[in-house]
């Protein structure tokens, strides 16, 4: 099953190997990002200190099974890099039907970026994928470590508007 769909421009580092997995008791880690999946030193970095008890693939995202993932046992962890990437997975397959849940954790600042919470900047492209992302069911939600309080889609428009 897949247990939360992760955006963290990031990708695997070690906020998600202390603090997401062991919230969830995470079985497996599928990264879904054609640059990682390219690039063995990505996924050389991304993997160095991942435990040997848990499993990690790096793949395409056009080759991610996500109706497999979901249908499996294993409780499984989908990173994106951002939510291009995230809009991507759901023309691949990947709707709220196979999991609800969609974590914004890590979306570092660019010109042309708001600051939504601490550690969210979006683009108005990014926030109009994320508004269609949630009217087709999805749970959208930031936050960057499982102990802070979900800042739900509601919010993050309110703060988008605001230019937080």
């Amino acid at each position: 099953m897949i247990s939360l769909v992760r955006v963290d421009n990031r990708l695997l580092h070690g906020q998600i190997l202390e603090t997401w997995v062991p919230r969830l008791g995470i079985d497996q880690v599928v990264v879904a990002d054609d640059d990682a999946a390219d690039s063995e030193l990505a996924k050389a970095a991304m993997t160095l200190c991942v435990p040997p008890s848990l499993p990690v693939r790096i793949e395409p995202i056009d080759r991610v099974d996500f109706g497999g993932l979901a249908a499996g046992r294993d409780k499984v962890l989908l990173l994106v890099r951002d939510p291009a990437g995230l809009e991507r997975a759901r023309a691949a397959g990947l709707t709220p039907a196979l999991v609800r849940k969609v974590n914004l954790g890590n979306l570092h600042f660019e010109p042309g970026r708001k600051q939504v919470t601490p550690s969210v900047f979006l683009s108005a492209a990014e926030l109009d994928e994320l508004r269609s992302l949630a009217a087709q069911g999805f749970e959208v939600e930031a936050r960057a470590i499982p102990s802070e309080p979900p800042t739900g889609m509601a919010d993050i428009e309110r703060r988008y508007a605001a230019g937080r």
